[in-house]
């Protein structure tokens, strides 16, 4: 996916990643360049990575277990709610304390 454009893992400032299954969101990570193959599980330990105001703020409406199996039409929702600062108590902030540029959404996934 990074081949095809000029941004990279570094460049997003949310995530909104399909956890249908939990495991599904450590295989995105890995899969989507924000961590090594394999490091996933320590990227996410404790949260601080992962949190609002994380290297990656991941899930921020709380992923389909807030959202309702919706299977991944709510990430897609919360991207946009996050990139137009929508997001009330819950926004994101980046890029100086402005709102995030760069939001990176998948659904579904295994093999």
């Amino acid at each position: 996916m990074w081949e095809r454009t000029d941004l990279s893992p570094a460049d997003v400032d949310v995530a909104q990643l399909y956890d249908g299954f939990s495991i599904l969101v450590m295989v995105w990570l890995e899969a989507l360049g924000f961590c090594g193959r394999g490091e996933s599980g320590s990227f996410v330990a404790g949260g601080t990575a992962i949190g609002r105001e994380g290297v990656l703020p991941l899930n921020t409406a709380g992923g389909q277990l807030s959202g309702g199996r919706l299977h991944g039409f709510g990430l897609i929702h919360e991207a946009c709610v996050q990139l137009r600062g929508e997001g009330g108590e819950r926004q994101v902030r980046r890029r100086g304390n402005g709102l995030p540029e760069v939001a990176a959404v998948s659904n579904g996934g295994g093999p």
